[in-house]
């Protein structure tokens, strides 16, 4: 299907090359043709495979001793590996399509850009997100865009099994015998296939709606809304992979990160960009978005929408206000001296904690500037008392002496003892457990459904903005790493100077008479350049130092099911890209998380104002018209002006209801049976509070977290269905879903739905 037609009901002719079917010779002639290409395409990554292999193989090879011989072989091992990890995860279907121009030059497509081991380096395969591969996905018989045909090219292994071809140039007569009439066959026979647990790239059969949101530009914020089966997932990742070609110079060594709503799904996501010779992305759930903490807990839905509300970084802020304390009035703290007990005063801490708050840090950043002030306080007080002229003169301790006097004071335990006291160092961890044992600065009723003692329960998803926020608040004083680090540094200097100066030491006198020709190392490099070069060098790959790095800046983010993260998650994405370079996934229509925005302008307005671009995708090409119309009732009981995306296919199979009796686990036992496919995938989609019950009747199947897409059949909460799709869906107990999860269970089959139930049917679903 392409841009010029709408949206077909129905199927469509295959053309497949049969071992044993007769081919004319026209035919006969087209195949050897494609099939001698891939055979000489293969050849050719094959030997550059074999020569990354051995580039591996030979940069671990020692060739010196030094540290720069290390460091030169650890760099060229990455980039080989690199390059043979990408040869690897494209090999199959590594060329999918053909374009002949009006002017005969034909290039072949395919997933990578692969070259001619000639000295003009000429392209053998165009990577499809070459400018002259697009005409391969927009072009139409009404605007040809300089085609005169498009060629599918299908493939198992090595070996050629279908060609489609599509003639755009009306005037052409010359016939292949593998024409498509209708332009679709290779489109719908992708989206009949059977599923197999991993999503699957769509590079064969972009469509024209998806590749002007894939090849939009990088710098603002893109707003993709599709419904489901839009493949509004599957654009944003070919968004990421188009990126990463063509502006890798600048987005490469920033990044892309990849946020999806929870691991089941990044599982699934997983091999996508592999698929297209891009391994360099950083895919993320949210609960895996603070270095150090993999956020596996759970939480009531009331818990998520008050920790994910924006009233919560108010809260944490004057929270962390709270941990800068002063003494009673009245009630000085007492600090033990060898000259005699010191008394910090609520006086004295006020004009401290003042000046620190006026600098506008991090709580831990402006910690120091509270303690020199009290150490400054209490130096002046012990001044007084030690070098006063009890007759009124000046002050009988000189500055070498008060300068003394307050180094003691600086390095006193029981001072420090009460700097602490009064303003903690603190971690975003203690600090958040601290703040959720006793939530304050919201309504109780929000502070009893967040109250967690310290040490009960694991880290959750929606604790991390707030870990997040805090790190903020409190920042980070490196100064003593930063102070270790530069004497390990000097250490090497000095070490550096030393060779040196042997190697000056030991200079020929051979040529005393004249000037010396010959360079030694000290005539060439310097201590500190020396030194420099010993330093370890950090070889990890843009994404692996994201990972670990709070404060990394983004060269791109896209955020899949984006209308389901809090305020409290957008302000932590908003910090990780400065530049306001986002994509952004999802529909409104199923948001099912009470912490979600929803709303693209809610989310957007604090951060970007109106200034962001929103486009739609309008074509459903995984969920069969019949039980579209289905799910699509769901939506227009609450909103009659409801519109779903529509439907490219139609399969015959009309969604089915039954009721259970007493047994609903018997009942949908005995219907994993019926709809268990010999090929695809089977989804059962149940309220959890089903999923013990319901997985003692089925061998082999499991309730948790993170289940296991592969396999045939596989139980899931609503919430975990979200962005996935299966061959064969079981949707269970529909009167125990939320409108919106009964509208996202009801939208993941590819071929047949069946709806079995104990409890009355929501009034949209009934009469089936």
């Amino acid at each position: 299907m392409r841009s010029q037609k709408k949206p077909r009901i129905g199927a469509t002719k295959k053309y497949h090359i049969q071992q044993g079917v007769m081919l004319s010779t026209r035919e006969s002639a087209e195949l050897h043709e494609e099939q001698e290409f891939i055979g000489r395409l293969h050849d050719r990554v094959d030997a550059l495979r074999g020569a990354a292999a051995e580039g591996v193989e030979d940069a671990m090879t020692p060739v010196g001793t030094g540290m720069q011989a290390r460091l030169e072989r650890e760099v060229l091992v990455a980039e080989r590996s690199g390059l043979l990890a990408a040869l690897d995860a494209v090999d199959g279907s590594l060329c999918f399509g053909r374009i002949d121009l009006s002017d005969g030059v034909a290039h072949h497509i395919g997933r990578i850009g692969i070259r001619e081991d000639d000295p003009a380096r000429t392209p053998l395969l165009i990577d499809w997100r070459a400018p002259v591969a697009r005409p391969f996905y927009l072009a139409t018989g009404h605007t040809p865009m300089g085609l005169r045909r498009r060629r599918h090219i299908t493939t198992e292994g090595r070996r050629v099994t279908e060609l489609h071809d599509e003639i755009l140039d009306l005037g052409d007569r010359e016939r292949t015998g593998f024409e498509d009439p209708s332009g679709d066959a290779v489109l719908l026979a992708a989206l009949g296939s059977a599923r197999t647990g991993r999503m699957g790239d769509i590079v064969r059969t972009i469509q024209a709606e998806q590749d002007r949101v894939i090849r939009a530009p990088h710098q603002g914020v893109l707003v993709v809304e599709g419904g489901p089966g839009t493949g509004k997932t599957a654009v944003a990742l070919h968004r990421a992979a188009f990126l990463l070609y063509e502006h890798r110079e600048l987005i490469a060594k920033r990044a892309v990160l990849i946020v999806g709503p929870d691991p089941a799904f990044l599982s699934y996501i997983g091999e996508v960009l592999p698929a297209l010779g891009e391994t360099g992305v950083l895919l993320a759930t949210q609960g895996e978005l603070f270095p150090g903490v993999r956020a596996r807990g759970t939480d009531t839905p009331r818990a998520v929408a008050v920790k994910g509300g924006a009233p919560m970084a108010e809260a944490l802020a004057l929270a962390v206000r709270d941990r800068q304390r002063l003494p009673e009035p009245g009630a000085p703290l007492v600090v033990a001296h060898d000259d005699g007990d010191l008394v910090l005063d609520w006086e004295i801490a006020y004009e401290a904690r003042q000046a620190a708050r006026d600098t506008r840090l991090p709580h831990n950043l402006a910690r120091p500037h509270f303690a020199f002030r009290i150490i400054d306080a209490l130096t002046a007080q012990l001044t007084e008392r030690i070098g006063a002229d009890p007759y009124g003169g000046p002050n009988f301790l000189g500055p070498d002496d008060i300068a003394q006097l307050g180094k003691g004071v600086a390095v006193s335990g029981e001072v420090h003892s009460v700097i602490a006291e009064l303003w903690p160092e603190l971690t975003p961890e203690e600090f958040v457990a601290g703040y959720l044992a006793d939530p304050v600065y919201i309504p109780e009723a929000d502070a009893r459904a967040i109250r967690r003692a310290p040490g009960e329960g694991a880290w959750t998803p929606a604790d991390v903005p707030l870990l997040d926020e805090a790190a903020e608040l409190l920042g980070r004083d490196d100064s003593a790493e930063r102070a270790a680090a530069e004497a390990v540094r000097q250490e090497r200097v000095a070490y550096a100077q030393g060779v040196l100066e042997l190697s000056r030491g030991s200079e020929t006198y051979e040529f005393e008479d004249e000037e010396s020709e010959r360079l030694a190392a000290h005539d060439i490099i310097d201590a500190e350049r020396m030194a420099d070069r010993q330093e370890e060098a950090d070889h990890r790959s843009a994404a692996e130092r994201a990972a670990a790095d709070r404060t990394w800046a983004f060269g791109h983010i896209i955020v899949d099911e984006a209308q389901e993260l809090s305020p409290m998650a957008w302000r932590l994405l908003m910090r990780r890209s400065p530049t306001r370079s986002l994509t952004l996934v999802g529909d409104p229509a199923q948001t099912s998380e009470e912490a979600g925005v929803g709303s693209w302008e809610k989310i957007l307005e604090p951060y970007v104002g109106d200034r962001f671009e929103h486009v739609r995708l309008k074509v459903n090409y995984r969920t069969p018209a019949e039980i579209m119309e289905l799910a699509a009732r769901v939506l227009r009981a609450e909103d009659p002006s409801f519109e779903p995306p529509g439907s490219v296919r139609s399969t015959g199979e009309m969604p089915w209801t039954r009721r259970s009796g007493d047994d609903l686990a018997g009942a949908v036992a005995r219907a994993v049976a019926e709809l268990t496919p010999t090929e695809g995938r089977l989804a059962v989609i149940a309220p959890s509070a089903l999923h013990e019950e319901i997985a003692a009747q089925l061998d082999g199947v499991t309730a948790g977290a993170e289940p296991d897409l592969t396999r045939t059949v596989v139980l899931l909460g609503p919430r975990q269905a979200k962005g996935l799709e299966f061959d064969h869906v079981l949707v269970v107990e529909p009167s125990g879903f939320g409108t919106s999860d009964l509208y996202v269970a009801l939208t993941r089959a590819t071929r047949r739905l069946g709806i079995v139930h104990r409890e009355e049917l929501p009034e949209a679903l009934r009469g089936r």
